[in-house]
């Protein structure tokens, strides 16, 4: 019970939670101790599983084929002790970071889409995984997460996120064959940008210039042509010719990434909402509440024990637990 009102929501509305619900007196720190330690042994569990699936000694998953199963990566940044950040650079230069990174991961199938060929999220198919690790660690946690799942009977495969580089350097070694899509909403973001750069306080000239390089181009997949018009963009001012050089380039390593009316064509997905608004409900709601700053140990206790939970696991774990 402690552990459950542990992940929800703050350690001290959980003890209110246990007077309320069962009449239980039991402190703040009796919450948060049982919480972390659930917790901990969950992410312990984990990491055995995650040894046996590098070692590719992992059970096949039998069932019915999928025909299409979606593996979505974002980071999120957690408010963190001082010890945790040190050494750090923060994002402005010469201040130290305040927060470390929690890469989240989530899988979810589709089956259908609606009469317009809009895409339509298998109902209660969405489990999540994630830590504050190295990437070359969460690359093998959502890979046995995606196995879980049915990796191996999925009839389609894609992997979407923004254009963070550590995604797609994950994509390739642990999901071969995959179709990568960059998100769409992301992509069109970064276009924007340069539009505030090029017309700063001008919103009629921004509006005209998204018109022509992103409806015409980047909605339309025409990366090479819009990469070609960015480059030709030229600007007497350091900082936005920076910029130019720098959105040009992303354009360019994604492009491959970015043919969204072919992705439309096969109904699937060009946007990362699932994951984004999993960083929300999943990080923020529990770990980015005002005036709370975490260990690492604490943190990753309670994103194993939520992310367990989410995913309707806990009695599956307690049954685990009562077996060995």
């Amino acid at each position: 019970m402690q552990a459950v009102v542990g992940q929800e929501a703050p350690f001290d509305h959980g003890r209110q939670q246990m007077k309320l619900l069962a009449d239980l007196e039991v402190t703040t720190k009796a919450v948060e101790r049982t919480a972390e330690a659930i917790g901990e042994d969950i992410a312990v569990r984990e990491q055995q599983e995650i040894q046996r699936a590098v070692q590719l000694d992992l059970p096949m998953v039998v069932g019915e084929p999928i025909p299409i199963l979606y593996i979505q990566m974002d980071g999120t940044g957690v408010p963190v002790v001082k010890k945790e950040t040190a050494g750090r650079q923060g994002k402005t230069d010469g201040q130290p970071a305040h927060t470390r990174e929690v890469k989240l991961g989530c899988v979810f199938t589709q089956t259908r889409w609606d009469e317009e060929g809009y895409p339509i999220r298998d109902p209660d198919s969405t489990t999540y995984t994630g830590a504050i690790e190295t990437a070359e660690e969460f690359g093998k946690r959502i890979y046995l997460e995606a196995w879980k799942r049915g990796w191996s009977r999925a009839e389609k495969k894609v992997v979407m996120g923004d254009g963070a580089e550590w995604i797609w350097n994950l994509a390739e070694p642990y999901f071969p064959g995959a179709v990568q899509i960059v998100d769409l909403y992301h992509a069109r973001q970064h276009l924007w940008e340069l539009a505030r750069k090029l017309y700063p306080n001008d919103e009629v000239n921004q509006k005209t210039w998204i018109k022509v390089h992103q409806r015409r181009l980047l909605d339309k997949g025409k990366i090479e042509k819009l990469v070609g018009a960015l480059r030709s963009i030229v600007s007497t001012n350091t900082e936005v010719a920076e910029k130019i050089r720098t959105e040009a380039d992303y354009f360019e390593r994604n492009a491959q990434r970015m043919r969204y009316p072919k992705y439309r064509r096969q109904h699937l997905f060009v946007g990362s909402g699932v994951i984004e608004a999993g960083c929300k409900t999943v990080i923020g709601s529990r770990l980015k509440q005002s005036g709370m700053f975490w260990t690492l140990r604490g943190a990753n206790a309670i994103i194993a024990l939520r992310c367990c939970h989410l995913n309707g696991r806990f009695e599956d774990y307690w049954g685990a637990r009562r077996a060995a």
